[in-house]
């Protein structure tokens, strides 16, 4: 089936398969209790926060929006780690006594570990529970890893499921491609994420949405352009592409070499096509993308860039 939440958008999951676990939620002398608990780094802050509340369970988004008053934060220093005093603060907070208080501190104290050995850069357990005889347990889990830090984690990386990713960013990282597919209508195709999303932004500023962000890198050479240029046409929902390419460590002229050849190689290509391109030899393939014959638009300037867009997205 496929599975739809908060989490997934609305376009959902396909769901491959079904883990089952022991039931945690029996009955005892006392009532169980579900709780919200996520360790995350606050970039504002440049420190961790262990992010709780008393209402967890399956609509802690609709607490968030609701009551936001009944979410809580612990800032923890990176340089120290969350220290004793903290735990028993978020213990304290969360309304718990007795066993129960002991187990959510030493709870606390376990899941910054975790969070901070594995180069994880969220570890969200939701819900976390007190049963009836006063245990503290994580029952579900949503966590994300820092890609950089995998090549210490070789255990982690080989729980990889490829079921579970978008198969166009698979394949685009098998090609050395940094893609992120969007919901947008105009493909991007940049060199450096900086300039990737300064593109974005003079999409969205040009009354169009950016379909994708996919840096080519420093080495945007004819095999690169053409693979870019294959994974953006995938998506049937681009009406134009823009290429906003600076020169710097490649030359504009081989860049735009590279773009002619990608174009008479894959044909068929009935979509409008922007060709930015900045710094060495910028004219030169100005004039190259001019003289090919094809139905590509150049610009130097990302004011003409944007104009191009505009027209291109109000045809379609």
């Amino acid at each position: 089936m496929r599975l739809v939440t908060p989490q997934t958008g609305p376009q959902g999951k396909i769901v491959h398969k079904v883990f089952i676990g022991e039931d945690a939620y029996y009955k005892g002398e006392s009532p169980t209790k579900e709780y919200y608990m996520s360790v995350l780094l606050d970039r504002t802050k440049e420190c961790n926060a262990i992010v709780y509340s008393a209402e967890g369970g399956m609509d802690i988004e609709e607490v968030a929006e609701h009551t936001p008053e009944k979410i809580f934060k612990e800032w923890i220093d990176p340089a120290v780690g969350v220290q004793p005093f903290q735990a028993r603060r978020i213990a304290f907070k969360l309304g718990l006594s007795g066993q129960a208080f002991k187990e959510m501190v030493s709870f606390v104290m376990g899941l910054y570990k975790a969070y901070t050995a594995s180069d994880a850069s969220m570890f969200e357990i939701n819900p976390v529970l007190k049963t009836s005889d006063d245990k503290i347990i994580a029952v579900d889990a949503k966590v994300n890893l820092d890609d950089n830090a995998l090549f210490r984690h070789k255990d982690l990386e080989a729980q990889r499921d490829l079921l579970e990713e978008d198969p166009t960013e698979i394949e685009a990282a098998a090609a050395d491609l940094n893609y992120v597919k969007l919901d947008g209508n105009v493909g991007c195709m940049v060199n450096g994420a900086g300039l990737a999303m300064a593109t974005m932004d003079i999409i969205k500023l040009s009354g169009g949405e950016p379909a994708n962000f996919l840096d080519v890198g420093g080495t945007a050479n004819a095999e690169r352009v053409e693979k870019a240029f294959r994974i953006i046409l995938k998506d049937e929902h681009v009406k134009a592409i823009l290429i906003n390419i600076f020169g710097g460590i490649v030359r504009c002229d081989r860049v735009a070499a590279g773009v002619i050849d990608a174009y008479k190689k894959i044909g068929n290509i009935h979509i409008p096509i922007i060709v930015r391109l900045q710094g060495t030899n910028a004219e030169i393939a100005k004039k190259m993308i001019e003289d090919s014959g094809l139905k590509v638009q150049s610009a130097i300037l990302l004011s003409e860039a944007a104009e191009l867009v505009q027209k291109a997205v109000a045809k379609k």
